[in-house]
């Protein structure tokens, strides 16, 4: 089993990637396989040009279209992003927005889900709101903690600072280690998933 993590900060070794990496720490106690990826190269917002709905992927060939084929392979995928004006930083999502967009029906289906944010002060819910958006349609597993998935702190030594911040990682890594491992218990017993209806779109107009 694996999960792949997401740093959605610019910064390498910044509070964004300190957060993911106790989550990780914690995984790997449960022998869960952990890949933090860092953002490099990621060219903008989805352009709806519909590119991806002939070909399976993203125009741009940057880094949405690695991370949708490490998140096709993994069983459970942890998005950390800063809060920047009270919101996702917006390099993540543009890239989020063209991986959940161009990836098939159902590609990201059961798989456990967790947001992480990171914030000085203030923003974090509604980061964490957003966050939450893209596994609620993929038809994930949210996967929650003590409180929620948030860390305090200006500098990673200062997220290291916040206690409970901490606390809630680490219990965020072990539900998450708890929940993949349930439903590999589950496959093992032939517990098979629910049938995945049809989609049906409507609008407010008809």
């Amino acid at each position: 089993m694996k999960v792949l993590l997401i740093n959605g900060s610019p910064n390498k070794k910044g509070c964004t990637y300190t957060a993911l990496s106790i989550v990780a720490e914690e995984l790997e106690k449960e022998g869960i396989e952990t890949e933090i990826f860092q953002m490099t190269n990621v060219k903008g917002g989805c352009l709806d040009c519909g590119y991806c709905s002939k070909n399976g992927h993203c125009v741009y060939n940057d880094d949405a279209v690695k991370v949708q084929e490490l998140m096709k392979e993994c069983d459970g995928l942890v998005l950390g992003s800063p809060v920047y004006y009270a919101g996702i930083n917006g390099t993540l999502k543009g890239l989020l927005d063209r991986v959940f967009y161009s990836s098939g029906s159902g590609d990201f289906r059961h798989k456990a889900a967790a947001a992480v944010t990171s914030s000085r002060r203030a923003g974090n819910l509604t980061t964490f709101d957003a966050l939450n958006k893209y596994f609620l349609i993929s038809e994930m597993h949210v996967i929650g903690s003590s409180y929620w998935n948030d860390v305090h702190g200006n500098t990673p030594e200062e997220v290291l600072q916040d206690e409970e911040g901490v606390d809630i990682m680490k219990q965020l890594g072990r539900n998450m280690a708890y929940c993949l491992k349930l439903r590999e218990l589950g496959k093992k017993e032939g517990l098979k998933e629910p049938e995945r209806m049809k989609r049906r779109f409507t609008n407010f107009i008809r």
